[in-house]
Order: C-alpha cells, then structure tokens, then sequence
C-alpha cells in the first residue's frame, strides 16, 4: 500500500478537486499555487497551503516536495509552468510525479520529457484519481451508496497463482468477485500483440495470475484490507 503525503500543484477547480477527495480519505495534502486567493480558499482544508511559483526549483527543495509519496502538476492554464514543472519533479527524483494535460498534443509532449502517469479532467474524474493515489492497485471504481463501490484491482502478488476456491474472498474479505480480465497473445495482420479479455463468470477452479485484473464488489474498507493483506 502507498504512502499518504501528496503534493497539489495548481488548484483550480479539477487540482482543488483532487486535493479535497485526498484529505477526506484521510491524506497529508500539500497545496501550491501561484494564485494566493486560491491557497487563502483552501489552506484550512490541508495539511499545507503555499504560494509559490513551483517553476523555480529551489522552492521545490525548500518544501521537500521530492520527499512526497507522489506529486499532482494541475496548472492547467499555464502548459509551459506545467513543463518546467514536472521537468524539475523529475530532476529531484520524485516518486510519483503525475501531470494534467489538455488534448493530445500536450499528453504527446509529456510523454517524451518522461511523463508516464498523465491525466486528462475530461476522462479523470478527480475522485478516481485521489482514489488511485491512495491505493495505485486499484485502476478503477464505482462509488456506490453506504460506502460500497465496484473496483478494478490489479491482482495482488499474496493471491497469484492460486484458485478462488483457495483464495475464498466471500469468507475471508467479505468481497464478491464479479470478473476477471486476462491478457492474452493474439496474433493480428502478421503481428503478436496483447489483447485483454473478459473471462465471463469465474469458477472456483479458477487460477489467479499476477497479470490479471479482478472486478471486485464490496465495501471501500475491505477492499483495502484485502490489498493490504495480500500486497
């Protein structure tokens, strides 16, 4: 399970977004922004909330952003602070460092500076993105009411290589597996590729493997102990 200190840079609505999902789900959040009304409306929601010009790397260092489970560049508005940005988080070898981006163009520009995790708010909800932040296992999820959501997990390495009759999620984590997508090699116009597939319904003689991603329904909280156990 990942660590639980997140640096916000840039809140405006989709960074302020993300910045309050991630202190409601219990967070150490550090907010930055060149705006100083934006950090005045959100400094009594986090732990930390600074203007700053986060271009200038030497404040980056002053506030240790680097030290940080990971990193949020939200500007936004400002593609080339988004740049110079994400470029000194790299430099300072930051564990995470996870960037906004509007159109292709700009999500093509991230990737070749070395951007692997990039978000698109179009696509992103922000309550997906602080819940993969929290927990990168889970690549995406359902809130469902009374604390229930349908989640996709990455299959936790405790669980490979094992049947669901042994691995006994109703019994033992109170989850109920729904599907499971497995890769597979498939062969199109000549090539080998990897395609990803539904199994349908799983059997108890099922075989979990450590590539496969399983659709899960229970409550938020066991979700997490079901990671955490297995991880």
């Amino acid at each position: 399970m990942s660590g639980n200190r997140f640096a916000v840079i840039g809140v405006g609505q989709y960074g302020v977004e993300i910045a309050h999902k991630l202190a409601s789900r219990g967070a150490e959040v550090f907010a930055f922004d060149t705006n100083p009304d934006r950090i005045e409306s959100i400094k009594d929601e986090v732990s930390l909330a600074v203007t700053m010009d986060t271009t200038d790397k030497k404040s980056l260092i002053a506030h240790k952003i680097n030290e940080m489970d990971a990193a949020v560049v939200a500007i936004g508005e400002n593609f080339e602070a988004t740049i110079l940005t994400a470029l000194n988080l790299l430099d300072l070898k930051t564990k995470r460092v996870i960037v906004r981006a509007s159109g292709d163009n700009q999500k093509r520009i991230l990737r070749n500076l070395g951007i692997d995790e990039i978000l698109a708010p179009e696509e992103e909800f922000a309550s997906l993105v602080a819940e993969q932040l929290i927990n990168p296992s889970i690549t995406a999820f359902l809130q469902l009411p009374d604390n229930y959501e349908v989640a996709e997990l990455r299959a936790p390495k405790g669980i490979a290589n094992r049947t669901l009759e042994d691995i006994d999620l109703v019994n033992r984590y109170n989850l109920t597996l729904i599907t499971i997508k497995r890769c597979f090699e498939e062969e199109k116009n000549g090539e080998m590729v990897r395609e990803e597939h539904i199994l349908g319904v799983p059997k108890s003689e099922t075989v979990i493997y450590d590539t496969d991603t399983l659709i899960v329904f229970g409550t938020l909280s066991n979700v997490k102990r079901f990671l955490e156990i297995n991880e």
